[in-house]
């Protein structure tokens, strides 16, 4: 009696431990009951289901890693790029992951690599070289995400996170051709950058010599309305210098003319006998006209 007691309690130990399960966090778990899922999305934490006729299978619920190697690609010019690419991915659907992969992550991979590939062979046949160069690197994967993540919800019941593009090698022959194409261009660019600075040095050159030209000419116009008022303000003073004194005035001009006629100290003067000009000469004591002591 006591050893069917002891069984008894053993194997209700061991039915209650079968009863119970955990889900530890970053996990999800699906429950089955001859091989037919009963229940899914279970939550971490403690779980109940039937002994022995229930079955439970963790899944790994965190972001994972697809990785895969480097693939060549044609543009659409129909050149060749190797492009090396991940894609972070994870279930969004236990249920439906379970019936596509049985639970086998390998198999997952296997079948998510050719969707991705698919996507991006599209992209990069849109696209010419020098966009993907430019930086559309962005545009493409943004796509591949879009329409991978929708095949791959439907068909495999999991997420695509990102697609990420590590690298685009070009192959020897295509980098040689997109050099001479970008030097040709930057030429280009800079024959049009230097054209367009002559350009605009002649157009400032020439509104500097426009403007140079008026202020000349203004200047030249006050010049000559000084000069003017000038002039006639020492009209004004010659002319009451000999009201009050002609004999005087007629002597200081008599020097001015004087000065001018012998400031070189080498010159010759011809001039007729008994000349005007040189009066003041001829009588220094005295003026012929008015008796005054010069």
């Amino acid at each position: 009696m006591k050893l069917m007691t002891g069984i008894l309690a053993v194997l209700l130990v061991l039915l209650g431990f079968n009863s119970v399960y955990i889900v530890k966090e970053g996990q999800s778990a699906l429950v089955l009951q001859f091989g037919r899922i009963v229940r899914f999305g279970d939550h971490p934490g403690l779980h109940f289901k039937l002994p022995l006729l229930q079955q439970v299978i963790h899944l790994d619920n965190r972001i994972l890693t697809l990785e895969v190697p480097a693939e060549r690609y044609f543009t659409a010019e129909k050149k060749s790029v190797n492009v090396d690419f991940y894609v972070k991915w994870r279930i969004a659907n236990s249920a439906n992951y379970y019936r596509a992969t049985g639970g086998n992550e390998p198999l997952i991979l296997q079948r998510l690599t050719p969707i991705v590939k698919a996507a991006l062979r599209h992209e990069f046949n849109v696209r010419k070289l020098q966009e993907l160069i430019s930086g559309g690197r962005q545009d493409i994967t943004a796509s591949v995400r879009k329409q991978t993540d929708r095949a791959a919800r439907k068909n495999l019941g999991v997420t695509i996170v990102d697609v990420r593009i590590k690298r685009i090698d070009l192959p020897d022959e295509v980098s040689e051709s997109v050099y001479k194409r970008m030097r040709a261009e930057r030429l280009q660019l800079a024959n049009e950058l230097r054209s367009t600075g002559l350009q605009m040095a002649e157009t400032i050159k020439a509104d500097a010599d426009r403007q140079g030209q008026i202020i000349r000419a203004e200047a030249e116009r006050d010049a000559a309305k000084n000069r003017g008022e000038g002039d006639a303000q020492a009209a004004v003073i010659y002319a009451r210098a000999y009201g009050r004194a002609p004999e005087f005035f007629a002597f200081y001009r008599s020097l001015q003319a004087y000065r001018k006629a012998f400031a070189a100290g080498n010159g010759v003067v011809i001039l007729k006998p008994g000349a005007a000009f040189l009066r003041y000469f001829a009588h220094p004591g005295r003026s012929e006209h008015t008796g005054m002591k010069p």
